[in-house]
């Protein structure tokens, strides 16, 4: 096992260190240490997005990025995105009823804001590539590109 270390980072604004093992994965540092629970465990090999965060601005998979490599870096979960849910995301997702079981959702909205952010009036043919690389098992892709569509009309 790896050794504990001391990482100093910014969560969803908040300046704060962390002790954990140096390969942990920074899914397990949130959950577990910060009890940010919205960041969800789907594959634990990159291959469904469940654990999509932004760190610097940009998505990343949770679950793929050792906390040891993010010393000084910045980490936004679903919980910072918009704590009172006012994101045109967040507002998207519920006018659209999106979510079935709901355990994808905190990923895909933070892969739709990846993408507002790059692009903030996507075709849909854009959004679709773009979230290619997030999985929903309940199959709800078609509200997930109307939620977008909407979000980046009404921001």
């Amino acid at each position: 096992m790896s050794q504990m270390i001391s990482v100093a980072l910014t969560v969803n604004g908040k300046r704060l260190s962390v002790n954990a093992h140096a390969d942990t994965p920074l899914l397990w540092v949130l959950r577990e240490n910060l009890k940010l629970t919205g960041t969800k465990y789907g594959c634990g090999v990159g291959q469904c997005g469940a654990c999509t965060v932004h760190i610097d601005g940009k998505p990343n998979y949770a679950c793929l990025n050792a906390i040891k490599d993010l010393d000084g870096r910045s980490v936004t979960t679903i919980e910072g995105l918009a704590p009172d849910s006012s994101h045109a995301l967040q507002k998207a997702w519920i006018a659209e009823q999106v979510p079935q079981c709901g355990y994808c959702q905190s990923g895909q909205i933070m892969r739709a804001a990846g993408l507002l952010k790059e692009n903030p009036r996507p075709s849909r043919q854009e959004i679709v590539e773009y979230m290619n690389t997030n999985i929903c098992r309940c199959g709800t892709y078609y509200r997930i590109v109307r939620a977008i569509e909407r979000a980046a009309k009404e921001a």
